[in-house]
């Protein structure tokens, strides 16, 4: 089945770019992608603006997702899959002492039957930037903009390209997670049940 539209949960540039680069790289495994387009729309999701959880940012992904899906049926639109992409923190404590990482999340749906998560990696956050949006109860984009002397540094490589010297950026980390949530829609002998005929 050919992939015509993809409607996205955001209108954000480097959110666009993770999932134009998904589509590319798909096409590359499966032609039914190549022509696919991208919708973009501006969403609200009732998740913090700086997720601390993975549930967060799970459930903002879903959010997302589903938002875009109810933005297109308004105007009486159909998307072939709605994802969903949200980024924040996830914090853990080893032996005691407590590690926080940034990652991404993506959901992707048909708004029916076919829906999955999928995550990007993670990348360890130094101390003194967690405190600065904990304690500040501040997005991260505002406080890498702060940290680097950088204006927006969240629409273009992210805190995912200052921490890692651009090797990966915010795009890339997107597009890892989001080629996680596709699985089912790129792969469907293999996630089709059994059971389901």
């Amino acid at each position: 089945m050919a992939i015509k539209t993809i409607a996205l949960g955001s209108d954000r540039a480097a959110k666009i770019m993770a999932v134009r680069a998904s589509i590319a790289r798909l096409a590359t495994i499966d032609p039914d992608w190549a022509s696919a387009n991208v919708v973009a729309r501006r969403v609200v999701t009732a998740v913090p603006a700086m997720p601390m959880t993975d549930w967060q940012l799970m459930q903002g992904a879903r959010e997302r997702a589903l938002a875009a899906r109810d933005a297109l049926h308004s105007r009486r639109l159909e998307a072939d899959i709605y994802v969903g992409l949200e980024g924040g923190f996830h914090s853990i404590s080893i032996e005691g002492e407590w590690h926080t990482f940034l990652r991404g999340w993506a959901y992707a749906t048909d708004g029916g039957k076919i829906s999955a998560f999928g995550a990007a990696p993670s990348i360890s956050v130094p101390a003194h930037i967690v405190k600065r949006v904990v304690d500040g109860r501040r997005e991260l984009g505002a406080v890498m903009d702060e940290v680097t002397g950088g204006r927006d540094i969240r629409s273009r490589q992210g805190a995912w390209g200052v921490l890692s010297r651009d090797l990966v950026t915010r795009s890339m980390s997107f597009e890892l997670a989001l080629l996680g949530a596709l699985a089912p829609f790129y792969n469907p002998k293999l996630y089709n049940s059994p059971d389901d005929g």
